[in-house]
């Protein structure tokens, strides 16, 4: 199966499964979707994740949702930066996620990080999801 981007299937994958109150996900592996699960690790937001590997198989992550009092962590999450419309921001652009309750996370020339982690580096880039 062919995958445009691979970072919008994660996402889905993840909003998917915590509607369905499920504690873990599987995901095709790649390097992009372990620095983006490194921060939503980072942050809290999920528990943490683990490389799946079954001879004659693609490597998958097996993500470990986090919920608190029977919700998601994850309330929402969102990718903003798409194949057909990139959207990059300098980080005196970059404005907080619900007034500093959530997170946008940035692949810059650094790496891929948090907002938090992008202001303190003093390093803007492409913002790839947010994350509440």
């Amino acid at each position: 199966m062919m995958i445009n981007d691979p970072l919008s299937d994660m996402i889905a994958r993840i909003k998917n499964a915590a509607t369905r109150k499920r504690s873990k996900v599987l995901t095709p592996a790649s390097r992009l979707r372990q620095r983006v699960l490194d921060v939503l690790q980072d942050e809290g937001y999920i528990r943490g994740y683990n490389l799946v590997q079954n001879p004659g198989e693609f490597p998958q992550f097996e993500i470990e949702l986090k919920y608190f009092d029977g919700a998601p962590v994850i309330a929402e999450i969102s990718r903003v930066s798409k194949p057909g419309r990139r959207v990059y921001s300098a980080i005196s652009d970059l404005k907080p996620v619900k007034n500093g309750l959530g997170i946008s996370i940035l692949s810059t020339s650094k790496g891929v990080m948090s907002d938090a982690a992008a202001r303190e580096a003093n390093v803007g880039g492409e913002v790839l999801c947010r994350v509440y």
